[in-house]
């Protein structure tokens, strides 16, 4: 298994004798309005792909998709991609892919098997109270295949007991988080603090954690160096990998 993090929340997995690209955020540097009713009102994705969509493209066979927000999917998506490649999604944004064109749109309402590939949706809590409602819905997905480490791709959630039951049951080898502790100018976070982090660290000590979106979207505000210090002061150092944009995570 390979798990290259692009940019944010997009990834590039191989596992299973595919290529996988995951919540693709294909813009350039601040070519979208920034996040409404934040701290600041700087220009998204604050930094720029560190490859082109042809690279980022070349040989993906499957786009999983965890929701569709426009830090997941956006404009730049539905005009690179191309409309034949499967679309896994969450159902309730199957209609939105196929209005766009995209011809083999497989939701996800439990699970299913892609070429030797199991995937099983997992629910979350993308925020708190009323705003986890008006940001809802959102997924993550458990994938698995034979003769590789089981993945956990929680996507953007807080630690609750959606995550909790995600762990529990499915005791994945590698676990990706949505870090940043994303947040408005009202309310909690909306997406991992280094709170939530480290209780998935202690939920699974035998697990590889990689920690991503972090530092491309003007709300997201906890800075790789911070959730790291974080993570020192918990006597967790050392137990989560913070890849750069580009890098190689595994």
């Amino acid at each position: 298994m390979q798990i290259q993090l692009i940019r944010h929340a997009t990834l590039r997995i191989s596992m299973g004798g595919h290529t996988i690209l995951v919540d693709p955020m294909l813009s350039d540097r601040e070519a979208m309005e920034p996040v409404q009713n934040a701290n600041n009102t700087r220009r998204i994705p604050l930094v720029e792909l560190p490859f082109s969509a042809d690279e980022i493209l070349k040989d993906v066979d499957l786009v999983l998709v965890t929701h569709t927000h426009r830090d997941h999917w956006d404009d730049a998506a539905t005009n690179l991609i191309p409309k034949a490649l499967p679309i896994i999604c969450q159902p309730e944004d199957e209609t939105k892919f196929r209005e766009w064109g995209y011809a083999d749109v497989r939701p996800v309402h439990t699970a299913i098997e892609f070429n030797g590939l199991q995937i099983t949706r997992t629910g979350g809590q993308h925020g708190t109270g009323d705003l986890a409602r008006q940001m809802a819905p959102v997924s993550g997905y458990v994938l698995r295949a034979d003769n590789e480490p089981s993945l956990y791709i929680a996507g953007d959630t807080i630690y609750c007991p959606d995550v909790e039951h995600a762990l529990a049951q499915h005791t994945p080898q590698i676990v990706v988080v949505n870090a940043g502790a994303a947040q408005f100018i009202m309310g909690d976070p909306i997406t991992m603090n280094a709170r939530d982090v480290a209780r998935v660290c202690r939920d699974v000590p035998n697990s590889k954690v990689i920690a991503v979106h972090m530092e491309a979207i003007n709300h997201c505000l906890m800075k790789r160096a911070e959730l790291e210090a974080a993570l020192q002061r918990d006597g967790l150092q050392g137990r989560v990998l913070m890849p750069k944009d580009g890098e190689m995570a595994l």
